[in-house]
């Protein structure tokens, strides 16, 4: 009986230190992050192995934008490779007065949305935001992906990938931020990682 306790305690003491370590940051209503993400196609391919897993770059990609939300896994076939997923907002999507009027959620690798009135037009809302996977380039990365919280600006730079694993199996990144649903979803290798407000200061956190 008391081992059972003493994991109960454990558990909930992992759970309450993982809330405050994820906590939300609070923003003030306004845009704090107003440019879209960049992309540019690469001249050459490149193919990077990381144990089963090859990576081969699609795009090279930096934007800033405000975490939406954030899941990490533990289970699924990416999640050795991209332990968590931020779900981005730029433009208007990164604006608290707009937030504000939508729910969101993550699970399964997707990122959903719901309004019982459109704040902004819904094409706005699917063309500024995403779900990403977030593949770690190094432990430097690893470490700060870790640390992100949702509501905080970030400003991230890497490639767009695709994944493929030595037994067939594959995960192809979206080149496109004006696509949803299956597929919509961009993976990711993230070389830098940093927050970031929208004059290049960390956001209030109140």
């Amino acid at each position: 009986m008391r081992v059972w306790l003493v994991v109960l305690l454990l558990l909930c003491g992992w759970g309450a230190l993982s809330w405050w370590q994820h906590r939300p940051v609070h923003n003030a209503p306004g845009v704090l992050a107003g440019s879209v993400p960049d992309q540019e196609s690469v001249d050459h391919a490149a193919t990077l192995t990381r144990g089963h897993f090859s990576l081969t770059t699609r795009a090279a990609f930096a934007m800033t934008g405000r975490v939406l939300s954030r899941e990490d896994y533990q289970l699924d076939d990416l999640a050795p490779i991209a332990p968590t997923d931020l779900a981005m907002g730029w433009g208007r999507m990164s604006d608290t007065g707009v937030l504000d009027r939508i729910r969101i959620s993550q699970s399964n690798r997707f990122y959903y949305w719901y309004t019982d009135q459109y704040p902004i037009p819904r094409h706005e809302i699917e063309d500024s935001s995403a779900n990403m996977h977030m593949i770690p380039a190094n432990d430097t990365v690893a470490r700060a992906l870790r640390e992100v919280r949702p509501g905080e600006v970030v400003r991230l730079e890497g490639f767009l990938v695709d994944v493929s694993r030595d037994d067939g199996w594959h995960w192809d990144t979206s080149l496109t931020r004006e696509d949803t649903g299956a597929g919509g979803c961009e993976i990711v290798l993230v070389e830098s990682i940093g927050a970031a407000g929208a004059s290049g200061t960390m956001p209030s956190d109140q």
